[in-house]
């Protein structure tokens, strides 16, 4: 058994405090008509609310009273938590589709397939080398049958019989996050990560010498980037930029159209630096490599490769807006790293432009890259490099957290609470002062009177309480929504493929000259989300936004956003995936109401690719003969059939 703590527990609560109200005013209304009645719903326990207590607490982002005299207010204090309905939404009327069980029909394994009692399930990323409406307050509870508030214990927490897929006999069964937290490792060791988040990210530079030059080897190399230019469509400033720095003058020499090898190569070979931009478009090592450190920073991770000629110099100096790791493939490079100019230019949200040589000081660090070295600066260092005068350089930078700050964050969050409060809140609607022209600007901003104090102090008063309104999750969501734009499509290993729409199920046989392997969920099947971060869930007033980042290419933003909409009935099956992950639940245990219910939302999720699937069977197992049978569970996956 396993406990997870529901996005739901703010809609949970939401409504019991709505029925709360109601419940009051049948109490006033009792008193009034004295006819004894009794309310015709009782009020959920809400956790952690007391009836006399005046403790203040944070719930949704906001303090409030947990008395029952304060629960009227409760709903502008916790403005837009996920998934709360609003009291006019109207139940939305969903498909029934009945459950079928999960079998593969038409299969024909050879004996030694019959006699194996576990199969593949499970995921990692795969590796190679290719290139490739009412307003009665009853109405708001609609979304909480009875059924659904047993799936609650009392205090919101959400519980679920969730098992891992090495009990159920699944092979190769990875957490993508964990499996990221992996690769960020290797790529900084033997530098630990936990010292490297404490003493050097967004704080200062880390070299790393390992004098291992094949540390690096299997992520690119010249020689893929020459295969790429011959077998790709490459083209000018989309894929690859020509550049050089001579006298203190950054030059890019890019054409139109299409970058053909030998007229790249000669730019190459006349002292011209070659930037081939998002190599994961054509190399699929790259994309595995930041496809896992995607998984672990939960920002979009990307890269570029520069291949520089012996002696020469491709860029200008110049700082990012980016945390940069510069992982050395060949050759030797000679870096020179400086630190920002200014407080203001500390961790920039913006790149800079070309700087001139006596506009950025001295170096903090200077240091030469060999095959296998790592260096690390954080956006707004000021860098730039130069290679050996006898060998060449290509090192490829691995990018993450580009306007991924608290700065982000707040541009999303203010904005939306200040509708919210304007709507809800008379004081952020009264009129500004009529002298506030005359107190106030640059014109007033050194002069100490009453009417300023007084408008300054109105402001402060004003922001203190626009935190009541701030949609804390909303804003989170935003940024995750923007996320599964941005983010490379997952990257999956065989064992998920085949147990999921990406390979596994029914396909047309030849030989027999129809459809085989056919594939159905039962009550019984286990399920789980095929990545850990492949989804991001969105509430809006009529429904659920699913976004999701499965049907991505590996250019960026070659599709658009990609999403699906559910209500919000279906929406804790999805949630309790979340947060289980990466164990396996079974359909029937998917906290939904109606056993048809749930089979249209694990069907839906099966249907896009979300989720892989599992079933457990029963097989007979005779110790001797006249003993009793014994039953043991054998997990299934969908194998790929010659027929």
């Amino acid at each position: 058994m396993s406990s997870v703590t529901p996005l739901l527990s703010a809609r949970e609560a939401y409504a019991a405090e709505e029925d709360a109200e109601c419940i009051a005013k049948e109490k006033v209304k009792k008193k009034v008509n004295d006819k004894g009645k009794k309310p015709v719903m009782s009020a959920p326990q809400v956790p952690e609310a007391s009836s006399t207590s005046e403790v203040q607490v944070i719930k949704n982002g906001a303090a409030g009273s947990k008395t029952e005299a304060d629960a009227s207010s409760k709903r502008k204090q916790g403005m837009d938590p996920p998934l709360v309905p609003q009291k006019k939404v109207k139940k939305l009327k969903q498909k029934k589709s009945t459950g079928m069980p999960f079998v593969v029909k038409d299969m024909e394994p050879d004996q030694s397939d019959r006699d194996k009692t576990s199969g593949g399930g499970g995921g990692g990323g795969g590796g190679g080398g290719d290139h490739e409406g009412s307003d009665e307050c009853e109405s708001v509870d609609e979304g909480f049958p009875p059924r659904l508030a047993e799936s609650y214990d009392s205090s919101g927490t959400l519980k679920l019989d969730s098992v891992s897929g090495e009990s159920i006999g699944a092979a190769g069964v990875l957490d993508s996050r964990d499996e990221g937290r992996k690769v960020f490792q290797w790529m900084i060791a033997p530098h630990s990560e936990a010292s490297f988040f404490r003493d050097y990210w967004e704080k200062k530079p880390l070299y790393l010498k390992r004098n291992t030059p094949d540390y690096y080897k299997n992520l690119f190399s010249t020689s893929v980037l020459d295969k790429i230019l011959h077998e790709e469509k490459i083209h000018y400033t989309k894929n690859l930029d020509v550049t050089s720095y001579n006298e203190g003058k950054r030059q890019t020499h890019n054409l139109v159209g299409q970058a053909h090898p030998s007229v790249v190569w000669d730019y190459y070979n006349n002292g011209c630096s070659l930037r081939l931009l998002n190599p994961q478009t054509f190399h699929r090592p790259v994309w595995k490599l930041l496809y896992n450190l995607q998984e672990h920073f939960s920002s979009f991770c990307g890269a570029n490769v520069y291949l520089t000629p012996p002696g020469t110099q491709g860029f200008a100096p110049h700082w990012d807006d980016i945390e940069a790791f510069l992982l050395q493939l060949e050759g030797r490079k000679h870096w020179k790293v400086y630190k920002p100019r200014s407080e203001e230019e500390e961790l920039p949200e913006f790149s800079s432009e070309n700087l001139s040589q006596d506009e950025i000081g001295e170096p903090v660090l200077e240091i030469t890259l060999e095959a296998g070295d790592l260096l690390y600066f954080p956006r707004g260092y000021i860098h730039q490099a130069v290679t050996d005068e006898n060998v060449h350089s290509i090192h490829i930078t691995v990018s993450t957290y580009q306007r991924n700050s608290w700065g982000q964050y707040l541009q999303k969050l203010l904005p939306r609470a200040v509708d919210l409060a304007m709507a809800e809140d008379l004081e952020f609607r009264k009129g500004l002062p009529l002298d506030h022209l005359r107190v106030m600007g640059v014109v007033n901003s050194d002069m100490e009177t009453p009417g300023r104090s007084a408008f300054l102090s109105k402001v402060k008063e004003l922001m203190e309480r626009l935190l009541l309104y701030a949609p804390f999750d909303a804003a989170a969501d935003q940024f995750g929504a923007n996320l599964m734009h941005d983010a490379l499509p997952p990257l999956l290993g065989p064992e998920d493929k085949m147990c999921s729409v990406h390979s596994g199920g029914e396909r047309w046989c030849r030989k027999k000259q129809k459809v085989i392997n056919r594939v159905e969920l039962d009550p019984d099947t286990y399920i789980r989300l095929i990545r850990g971060n492949v989804i991001r869930m969105v509430a809006e007033e009529d429904g659920v936004k699913i976004y999701h980042c499965l049907e991505n290419t590996r250019e960026y933003h070659q599709e658009e956003p990609q999403f699906f909409e559910m209500s919000h009935d279906h929406a804790p099956a999805v949630e309790a995936l979340i947060h289980t992950y990466p164990k396996y639940i079974t359909v029937e245990t998917l906290p939904v109401e109606g056993d048809d219910e749930k089979m249209t939302v694990a069907r839906g999720l099966w249907e896009r690719g979300l989720v892989v699937a599992a079933s457990l069977t029963r097989t007979v197992m005779m110790t001797d003969p006249g003993s009793k049978s014994t039953v043991s569970p054998v997990f299934l996956y969908l194998p790929s059939l010659s027929c």
